[in-house]
């Protein structure tokens, strides 16, 4: 039985204060868990957990553990109609490899033929603004969708990834889907995820092979020099805070 839950359907009382304490509760019972067990936990007091995969490094990692285990965990995909190929050769090599279904999610339609028709194709360069509306409509809207309903949120989230997610825990509460945040990877380093890639054989972006470290839309993605950044090809024409709504600090 884990530490600290409480079921929004049974606990009337059921509230953030709790649930932030029961993310600390979970944080402080797994810390030292290997993930397939803390998965398999989870399924045991949990209905409806769900993985996001944009099929970076640290994704395409998770993927293989709750594939190559069997793991109870919906795994899905926001598809912005802006990738990489390799990004979708990625997605191909993945689902042949496993033989296993990712959910995918499109943007709005009628939202994105807007968005085109009155700023055009690249309205994101033009400024923050422009930019922060584009990943709304073609990210967070999608992810929205794709986290109704469920209670637990897995990410590839690692603290070594930006600054703002540098104090990142095992589990948090998202107050912006309502639901508890498992980053299972929040304490690996880069190199620990390269090399669980290597030992696993398991299929990766070859865009990180050409300096590409986090991996977007097309547009709005370079890759980055040595010394810069880990999120510096990111919004590269930008000064602004590195994210793009999916995983606001609450």
């Amino acid at each position: 039985m884990l530490v600290g839950i409480y079921n929004p359907d049974l606990n009337p009382l059921y509230s953030t204060k709790m649930s932030l304490v029961t993310a600390q509760k979970l944080s402080e019972q797994f810390k030292e868990k290997p993930i397939p067990e803390v998965l398999d936990a989870l399924a045991q007091n949990y209905k409806s957990i769900a993985f996001s995969t944009s099929f970076g490094q640290e994704d395409q990692v998770l993927t293989d553990l709750i594939f190559r285990n069997n793991l109870v965990a919906e795994v899905f995909t926001i598809d912005t109609r802006r990738l990489f190929n390799e990004t979708y050769e990625t997605f191909d090599k993945t689902i042949k490899r496993y033989k296993k279904e990712i959910k995918t999610y499109f943007p709005d339609k009628t939202k994105t033929e807007e968005l085109l028709t009155k700023k055009g194709p690249f309205s994101f360069y033009d400024s923050v603004e422009n930019r922060k509306e584009c990943c709304h409509i073609r990210k967070v809207e999608p992810l929205q969708r794709a986290l109704k309903g469920k209670e637990i949120w897995i990410t590839g989230l690692r603290s070594g990834q930006s600054t703002e997610r540098e104090n990142l825990p095992l589990f948090q509460w998202d107050e912006t889907y309502q639901l508890i945040k498992y980053n299972p990877l929040s304490k690996w380093s880069l190199e620990q995820v390269v090399e669980y890639l290597k030992e696993n054989n398991v299929p990766y972006n070859p865009l990180h092979d050409k300096g590409f470290v986090s991996i977007g839309c097309a547009p709005c993605t370079r890759a980055i020099q040595p010394g810069e950044d880990i999120r510096a090809g990111r919004w590269w024409w930008e000064n602004s805070k590195k994210e793009c709504g999916l995983h606001e600090t609450n």
